[in-house]
């Protein structure tokens, strides 16, 4: 009798987990290749035009269609995939720095695109336009959702306002002794990819800062310029169409694409309990 009612509970509440975990099917969407390869008019540079985060996807106006559909068929069920421009720019990427919480555009950007960008991104994600002199804020500013590196000689004010509109701890650091620290190093929540020549000491000190695992690594096919190749959030990325099959296995390891599907999650919840019960 014990055993058939331990064998009733723990079935009643792998049950219960799995009627929790539907709520992430939609979420983290089950692909064959949670990295996928882009291009911007046959350009591999993606996260020059493009910018992800959790709650939100910019693409920038005026590209192929093809481009976009790749981040619709996706996302769209999720998060907002938006068309925009930035300063009347389409390198909305390299201007803007944004994660879950919010979203840092520079001063050129337009009342018209803020406006735009207000009416088209979810109520909880914060908008600030700021005037800071090093303006491609995507080049000098990293971040997930907690964290931020940024540029040593960024503006005070800006710092400021990265914390109170992103909600992160902001750190200034270089990457490898690179300044642009947004151009050389991509963040999520659940990894980062920095400059292939990062000392082994200095990745395990920005791992540490960060609290995340960090890996060295190249995108399109061996170049440095990672964020400027490829854009990413908690349970996808997209990269450039050079990626070789080795970099996008880097990047599905390091971000942890492949455990971010829900059957994953439930299948290794279901054997835990199993386990402990037996």
């Amino acid at each position: 009798v014990g055993s058939k009612f331990v064998l009733l509970l723990l079935e009643s509440v792998i049950a219960e987990c799995e009627i929790h975990f539907q709520g992430y099917e939609k979420a983290y969407k089950s692909t064959t290749a949670m990295a996928l390869r882009a291009e911007f008019e046959n350009n591999d540079d993606i996260g020059v035009f493009s910018k992800l985060t959790n709650s939100y996807c910019l693409v920038a106006i005026g590209g192929s269609e093809a481009f976009y559909s790749v981040f619709e068929s996706e996302l769209a069920d999720v998060i907002p995939v938006v068309h925009t421009s930035i300063a009347g720019c389409r390198i909305i990427g390299r201007l803007s720095v944004g994660n879950k919480n919010g979203l840092v555009v520079p001063n050129s950007t337009t009342d018209v695109e803020l406006q735009h960008l207000r009416n088209s991104l979810p109520d909880s994600v914060k908008i600030h336009r700021v005037e800071e002199r090093l303006s491609a804020l995507g080049n000098v500013i990293a971040c997930n959702d907690y964290v931020a590196l940024v540029h040593p000689d960024i503006d005070r004010e800006t710092e400021e306002i990265i914390v109170d509109t992103l909600g992160v701890e902001v750190f200034r650091q270089t990457v490898a002794n690179n300044v642009l620290v947004g151009a050389y190093s991509v963040l999520s929540n659940q990894g980062g990819l920095v400059h292939p020549k990062t000392p082994s000491q200095e990745l395990d000190e920005l791992a540490s800062l960060l609290q995340i695992p960090l890996v060295a690594g190249t995108i399109n096919r061996g170049c440095e310029v990672l964020a400027a190749g490829m854009v990413v959030n908690d349970w996808c990325a997209f990269c450039g169409t050079s990626t070789t099959s080795t970099e996008l296995s880097v990047v599905e390891s390091v971000f942890k694409l492949n455990d971010a599907q829900p059957s994953n999650v439930t299948s290794n919840l279901r054997a835990s309990l199993i386990e402990a019960m037996s």
